[in-house]
Formats: structure tokens, sequence, C-alpha cells
């Protein structure tokens, strides 16, 4: 999933360890979501987003990838 943390970040002067202790999370978690290595749980991304007053899909980008869902993973859809 891409997404624009790392800019939303940025902007407001957090480090990944500052963001990682205000969602519950490790600042590796953090650079995992930041370089698509990790999708965060819906509650996840709700409370990151809530930390810059926007709404989930102006920080992740819900859009068609190449990566297949666990929904399609275990439908065995290829």
């Amino acid at each position: 999933m891409k997404n624009k943390l790392k800019e939303f970040r940025e902007v407001i002067g957090l480090t990944q360890e500052q963001l990682g202790a205000l969602v519950g999370v490790s600042r590796q978690a953090i650079n995992s979501i930041e370089t698509e290595k990790y999708e965060p749980s819906i509650w996840l991304a709700y409370d990151i987003s809530q930390i810059f007053h926007c709404p989930i899909e102006e920080v992740f980008l819900f859009e068609e990838s190449e990566r297949k869902s666990r929904a399609q993973l275990s439908r065995g859809v290829i």
C-alpha cells in the first residue's frame, strides 16, 4: 500500500521514534510502513491519521496493487 507517511511526519517535525511512541509501535514499525514493507492494520492507520488530523485516505493511498491481499491469498486467487 502506498503512503505519504514520511511526508506528513516530516511536515510536523516528528521522528519515526516519536510517531511510533504516539501510536504505540516501534520506530522500526514506522520505518517499515514508510518503506512499504509492512501494511498497517486499519486501526493503526486510523491512529496515525488522527495524529495528522486528516482522513486515512490522505495518508494511505488505497489503490490497485500488484501485491495480493490476504483475502485473495486465502481464496487462492492468482
